[in-house]
């Protein structure tokens, strides 16, 4: 991939940052309660490497050196996740008093998500009860940095955490439920209500959730093909927005959640102040088969309706993701056409790719396609707000453990030494532009 014309102008005011999460880059597991991810890459097979992120990058200890690389970027925000379990420890809100203080410092916008996948170990997304236990974590959060923060994000791509890790069991807590997950994904949407809630209470005016989503595309126009994708376009895309957006399921899911939905309804449809949107990829879905279908590198089992494709004829990330730019303008488009009025606007709170190497020129072509297809969707004329690029540093990615690189910032794991990639440095020229 090349880059071969400046990026377009963006409005004045436009947010530009990069995303990191607690638990894969923070390390010193030592100095907070462990989590549900703590149990699951203590099994034997669970990380394809068989790692962990006791120490990760070892954020928690060099986070000014990371501040100063957010500085020499020259981002105007950056998006970190509070560790529910290093709240709980004693002290553990002091290293985000101390994280806040250095970007305020640094005229970096601190934009903290409140909950990214690290659950504490004993609480359980199918309980009730959790949700409530979150709007009390959130309340305590935004009372201790409320006075610097402006700007929230109370969830991290609820679908994945559903899917992934209640549905198929390849993320913790590593339970295998299918259609019996549905419970946690409403148990998830209830916090962020409440969530919401507990923030307004505490004089918060610019929150926001991070939602995953992405086209789907049949894999041809037979009836069955579309019908197996219009179903996980409901389930990946239509389950989490909807509830957030219009305050309803899409028609017959409601009757399989758990307690009394319309209620509960009415506390997730809180009003937000902005969408975020986590891209990557398009998804091309048909009828099921008698196999089970690989989707970025997860087994979906043959007993579900429908099976993922591959995209064919596209360049891929080292992660096996195709690369398709346009599906982010569609993608917001679509929204757009689809919630009109009721779509707030949109910050795109993740887009990146996996990579090697310090000369990542290939992550440099996909950034700028996708930073020129955002424009091209604000030009159509959806309300967009920011763009922000995961990573700022390479990390622990999940089941992954350390074998795939999304950062801007290389990470020597050994000696834990951070060394801007060319894709930090073109960053860095594309932001002094836009100034």
């Amino acid at each position: 991939m090349t880059v071969t014309a400046p990026i377009p102008r963006f409005p004045a005011g436009f947010l530009w940052g990069v995303s990191t999460s607690a638990h894969q880059i923070e390390g010193a597991a030592d100095e907070r309660e462990p989590s549900v991810w703590d149990a699951f890459t203590a099994e034997p097979g669970r990380v394809k490497d068989g790692s962990t992120a006791a120490v990760a990058c070892d954020h928690y200890h060099r986070h000014r050196e990371d501040v100063a690389l957010l500085a020499g970027l020259g981002v105007d925000a950056y998006r970190f996740s509070v560790s529910w379990p290093r709240v709980r420890a004693p002290r553990g809100l002091d290293f985000y008093d101390r994280l806040v203080d250095d970007l305020c410092a640094a005229g970096v916008r601190p934009v903290p998500t409140l909950f990214h996948w690290d659950l504490p170990l004993g609480l359980d997304w199918l309980e009730r009860d959790t949700a409530a236990r979150f709007a009390d974590h959130v309340g305590v959060v935004a009372e201790r940095l409320g006075d610097r923060v402006g700007t929230w994000i109370t969830l991290n791509e609820p679908a994945e955490h559903t899917l992934l890790g209640h549905a198929l069991g390849v993320h913790a807590p590593g339970r295998r439920l299918l259609f019996d997950a549905l419970p946690a994904a409403h148990h998830q949407l209830l916090a962020h209500g409440l969530a919401v809630g507990a923030l307004r209470a505490a004089g918060a005016r610019d929150i926001g959730i991070a939602n995953s989503h992405g086209p789907t595309w049949p894999a041809s126009e037979d009836p069955a093909d579309v019908a197996a994708a219009d179903f996980y376009d409901i389930l990946l895309n239509r389950l989490f927005a909807e509830p957030v957006l219009l305050g309803a399921y899409p028609a017959g899911l409601g009757e399989l959640m758990p307690g009394d939905v319309a209620a509960d309804l009415e506390v997730i449809a809180e009003p937000v102040d902005w969408y975020g949107v986590n891209y990557y990829a398009p998804t091309k879905v048909g009828a099921p088969r008698d196999t089970g279908t690989d989707v970025g590198g997860v087994r979906m089992p043959a007993e579900l309706p429908f099976s993922v494709r591959e995209i064919e004829d596209r360049p891929r990330t080292d992660f096996g993701w195709p690369v398709v730019p346009e599906g982010l303008t569609e993608l917001l488009t679509g929204f757009r056409d689809r919630y009109g009025d009721r779509l707030p606007p949109v910050i795109i709170t993740e887009n990146g790719c996996s990579y090697d190497g310090l000369d990542d020129r290939d992550r440099i072509g996909y950034l700028d396609g996708h930073i020129r297809a955002l424009h091209e969707a604000m030009t159509a004329g959806v309300d967009v707000r920011g763009y922000f690029v995961w990573s700022l540093l390479d990390n622990f990615e999940w089941a992954e453990g350390y074998a795939r690189r999304f950062g801007l910032v290389h990470v020597d794991y050994a000696t834990l030494a951070r060394t801007p990639k060319a894709s930090y440095h073109w960053f860095r020229e594309v932001l002094r532009a836009q100034r």
